[in-house]
């Protein structure tokens, strides 16, 4: 284990940061992506190594195919190999549907869900040097739903749901397990930016029936699950963990 590299998309805060200090935990050398603030990362980077292993921060808007290019080629030169990719980071413009122009599609489009292919792409070919990896994915609930102002969102999740399922098949050979994980409303600064962010809390609060809201922490559990060796034979699945809301509708 202490010679395992794991990369987590957007770690410098949030279920990103939370994921990257879990895989810490366990042992792995850590990749530090983010897009816009590196004192974050840098605290971030310092608590990893606070737990024993490597951290590597990286600069990249995963948006882009040639940051992601230069984003494994660090992993590349820095560890040498990559055992664990995690697609975490997000964006998007948050309006109805009849609001959106086309550079609030492209710009969601781009980080949410082509960034998953071509990550992909980049961590198979450092993934087959050591027999394989896992790629985990983050989702939401707005990819099988309707959710205010999240037309352009839930349908970026719904693709790399899509993504997932594909890659799952064509990178079996290659011994890389591909699934996702679906989370129902966390609240975190990423949900401070949606317009109705009360609506969605106090719905998450008074509905779920697990009878709380989800965590990061549930969401974290779920990706440590999916990457381990007792979740082998679970390909091309998004793992919900909303608590059971979305059995309601």
């Amino acid at each position: 284990m202490e010679n395992k590299v794991a990369l987590v998309t957007g770690s410098s805060r949030g279920i990103g940061k939370q994921i990257a200090l879990k895989l810490a935990e366990k042992g792995y050398n850590i990749v530090v992506n983010y897009a816009r603030s590196k004192t974050k990362a840098m605290e971030t980077a310092d608590e990893i190594e606070s737990l024993g292993v490597k951290a590597a921060i990286v600069k990249a808007n995963v948006g882009k195919t040639e940051k992601i290019k230069e984003l494994f080629s660090t992993v590349n030169d820095t560890f040498g190999r990559l055992d664990v990719f995690v697609n975490n980071a997000a964006s998007g413009v948050l309006r109805p549907a009849m609001e959106l122009e086309e550079n609030h599609w492209d710009w969601t489009m781009n980080i949410n869900s082509k960034a998953l292919l071509f990550c992909a792409q980049e961590a198979a070919k450092l993934m087959e040097k050591n027999n394989g990896g896992n790629i985990v994915s983050l989702s939401s609930l707005g990819s099988q739903r309707y959710l205010k102002n999240y037309t352009a969102v839930g349908v970026s999740k719904a693709a790399v749901e899509a993504l997932t399922r594909y890659l799952a098949v064509e990178l079996s050979e290659k011994g890389i397990v591909v699934n996702a994980v679906s989370g129902g409303a966390v609240n975190t600064e990423a949900l401070t930016h949606f317009p109705n962010r009360d609506e969605l809390l106090e719905e998450a609060k008074k509905k779920t029936p697990a009878g709380r809201m989800v965590e990061m922490t549930d969401l974290v559990n779920g990706v440590m699950f999916l990457i381990s060796d007792e979740a082998s034979m679970i390909r091309g699945q998004t793992i919900v963990i909303d608590g059971g809301i979305s059995l309601l509708t």
